[in-house]
């Protein structure tokens, strides 16, 4: 239950339509099973055309998608603490084990056993390759690159992968996948090519909206955060919208960079912004 704070007469009235989007977030995530849309909204007073669209716009995200990601992080949980494959099924609210395996890759991005293991069956090749912006790190799963990184140090990159996969198995990448940092690095000295190659990128359903309106950006052009926001149904998401910026695992693949302040300063940027500048440079110049 929510607890609203005590009213005081100097504070600005609470929007309804919020309050009842919490309500149904609440709803979301103590039902055993996700509860309708048709259900959400009439325990919200809205019609359920209007009750989608708040909900969109106060959390990024449909109704359907935050229960998914709800569903998932509570399979997540009880995998990492040591609870069988069978009890993370039904603790997650799955009504059957084969509708929790047909999303436990998207889910988890490997299989429920590997997750549960903490990820070490998963294998990482990973190679270096030296840029113009200093050192380029590309990791790739089975299923494509899950991870570029930008820096100065060949240490501190290798370092910030085991961070990130602490318990996967990273292996040194062979002569063959010299040609996958290859692309890498072309798209980083020039970023208008694009990165054609599969990715494996994990996040929260909101952070993958980000992602894919960053990727809709056209090369040599700039969005700011609020139209991001705006793009993916949450306009008032801007600070979160950042975050999922911050957050991106794969550099120039996902451009980030073409993310600016409404003010046209260029904000932030996780690899730096003298990588920044430098990119959007190139691109101004395609």
């Amino acid at each position: 239950m929510i607890v609203s704070a005590p009213h005081r007469s100097d504070a600005p009235p609470r929007d309804p339509r919020l309050a009842a989007v919490e309500r149904a977030c609440r709803l979301i995530e103590h039902a055993d099973e996700a509860p309708s849309l048709a259900a959400l909204a009439a325990a919200a007073g809205l019609s359920t055309w209007h009750f989608h669209r708040v909900f969109k716009g106060a959390t990024g995200v449909t109704p359907k998608e935050y229960a998914a990601a709800h569903r998932a992080r509570r399979a997540r949980a009880a995998l990492e603490n040591g609870r069988s494959v069978t009890d993370a099924i039904y603790e997650a609210g799955f009504a059957s084990s084969g509708r929790f395996y047909e999303a436990s890759d998207r889910m988890l991005g490997m299989t429920p056993t590997q997750y549960r293991a903490g990820g070490a069956a998963t294998e990482i090749r990973f190679a270096l390759g030296p840029c113009s912006l200093g050192l380029a790190l590309v990791g790739q799963t089975t299923r494509g690159v899950c991870t570029i990184l930008l820096g100065d140090s060949a240490a501190a990159l290798r370092a910030e992968l085991a961070r990130r996969f602490p318990r996967a198995r990273l292996v040194a990448g062979d002569r063959a996948f010299e040609a996958v940092v290859a692309r890498v690095v072309a798209c980083v000295e020039t970023p208008t090519l694009g990165l054609d190659l599969p990715l494996d990128v994990r996040g929260t359903a909101f952070q993958h909206r980000v992602w894919r309106a960053l990727r809709d950006i056209p090369a040599g052009t700039t969005a700011t955060y609020g139209e991001i926001a705006r793009r993916i149904g949450a306009p008032r998401a801007v600070r979160a919208v950042a975050g999922a910026c911050a957050a991106n695992p794969v550099a120039v693949a996902i451009p980030c960079h073409r993310v600016v302040r409404e003010d046209g300063g260029l904000g932030g940027y996780r690899w730096g912004l003298p990588r920044k500048r430098a990119l959007l440079s190139r691109e101004s110049h395609k």
